[in-house]
């Protein structure tokens, strides 16, 4: 697989579009950004973490206090992908309407179509 569509996986995946929208605002503990994201596994969110800081994206900063704190931030880099991905998520937002009634009108043209058929 090309490297450019690895990352664009990793940018437009499920979490990972929720990881950079909800990071533009601030930074978060690993527990609040679970909680800001809602229904993420506490697995699937390390993971979609460590991709997107592998990727130059997020920025993990651990700081060596009792209990250990970590807090995770957006790179420059990352600010750039996710007001892209915010873009995406605004227009999806804006533009809804439109799609649920391109759904309708598919379906019921499927749905004669079968009837026909």
């Amino acid at each position: 697989m090309c490297p450019y569509r690895l990352v664009l996986e990793h940018v437009t995946s499920r979490w990972g579009v929720l990881v950079l929208i909800e990071l533009l605002d601030r930074s978060y503990r690993f527990s609040e950004l679970r909680r800001a994201i809602g229904r993420v596994s506490e697995k699937m969110l390390t993971q979609t973490l460590q991709t997107l800081e592998r990727d130059g994206l997020v920025h993990r900063d651990a700081k060596p206090v009792i209990p250990p704190r970590v807090d995770y931030s957006l790179t420059d880099l990352g600010r750039e992908a996710a007001e892209q991905v915010r873009g995406l998520a605004l227009w999806t937002s804006e533009r809804m309407t439109d799609v649920e009634k391109a759904r309708q009108t598919y379906d019921e043209a499927r749905a004669l179509q079968t009837r026909a058929s």
